[in-house]
């Protein structure tokens, strides 16, 4: 079973046991986090939200990405400026991809 979800303004698919890096959220390394803006899942696809769907993950690292260089240059003018840039990011790994409770 898979699911799209959405977190930090992007998207991923992600099954039970992947291990994925995503924008920078709240948590202690080993804390449980839970994503409930279940896009899709499976062939269900959500408008804009799959009802009651949610993807249980652990948190197992704060880190920061690898460095991006900022380079402006305009020739013949001798502006050169460069400068760099580590986004925080969240290595989390996926525990559970839940699905809608059976309505009574």
């Amino acid at each position: 079973m898979f699911a799209v979800i959405r977190t930090g303004s992007k998207q991923y698919k992600v099954t039970a046991g992947d291990v994925i890096k995503v924008e920078k959220i709240a948590g202690a390394e080993g804390s449980e986090v839970i994503f409930d803006q279940v896009l899709a899942l499976d062939e269900k696809i959500g408008k804009p939200l799959v009802k009651g769907a949610s993807v249980k993950a652990t948190v197992l690292k704060q880190a920061k990405d690898a460095k991006v260089i900022v380079f402006k240059k305009k020739r013949r003018q001798n502006y050169r400026r460069k400068n760099g840039h580590r986004q925080q990011i969240t290595l989390v790994k996926i525990v559970d991809v839940c699905a809608k409770e059976k309505e009574a």
